[in-house]
């Protein structure tokens, strides 16, 4: 996935934390990190192999994945569009 699809992804998980899911605030503020650095990833176009940052996403999504199936779905799509950058 192309780094323009994988700022979809992201934008689309944006927008259902909008929605306001009923997430702790711990929970809200570890996404919204995640979030920045993905972001920053794609700005630098750094194409180096960063585990963390897929790692950090791949726990997220086990997090969610059982109270929160939109929000996991959307992490695993960023999972799998980091992948394919080699991030």
């Amino acid at each position: 996935m192309p780094a323009r699809e994988l700022q979809e992804q992201l934008n689309a998980l944006r927008e259902q934390l909008e929605q306001n899911p009923p997430l702790s605030e711990a929970e809200r503020e570890n996404l919204h990190e995640l979030m920045q650095q993905i972001e920053l990833k794609i700005e630098l176009e750094n194409q180096t192999h960063d585990t963390s940052l897929a790692d950090g996403v791949n726990l997220a999504v086990e997090r969610f994945e059982l109270e929160h199936p939109t929000l996991a779905g959307t992490l695993r799509n960023i999972a799998q569009a980091l992948g394919n950058m080699g991030i």
